[in-house]
């Protein structure tokens, strides 16, 4: 079986060498995605009120970094269980706040990158 790992990282500029770790032990890729957390946005100021079609004056006021978080396939629990301990190492104990979340959902079947299987 396959398993998604998801891991919001709190601090971006942690990302790339998260990356390069996961590159290192033979994780052949992942997807990048620039987020954030409903904290930050309450924190902010953005809620109902932000207009639904909001003008770049509007997304100026806000000045946020954002969270990065990543999406990687992988074959096994070790492999899954050596990206946690990689990102901890990193980023510091993911219990801690202001470190991150990771989380893993089961994928029964992968296509595509010659991994095509069920």
């Amino acid at each position: 079986m396959s398993f998604a790992v998801i891991l919001m990282i709190d601090n971006p500029d942690d990302c790339p060498r998260i990356l390069d770790a996961w590159n290192e032990m033979g994780i052949p890729g992942a997807t990048i995605l620039e987020s954030t957390g409903m904290g930050r946005i309450i924190k902010a100021g953005l809620r109902d009120d932000f207009p639904l079609l909001p003008n770049l004056e509007d997304f100026l006021s806000v000045r946020e970094k954002p969270h990065r978080t990543v999406i990687s396939v992988v074959n096994s629990q070790d492999e899954v269980d050596k990206m946690a301990e990689i990102a901890e190492k990193i980023i510091g104990n993911l219990d801690d706040p202001h470190t991150g979340f990771l989380f893993v959902i089961p994928v029964l079947s992968v296509y595509g990158l010659g991994r095509s299987r069920k």
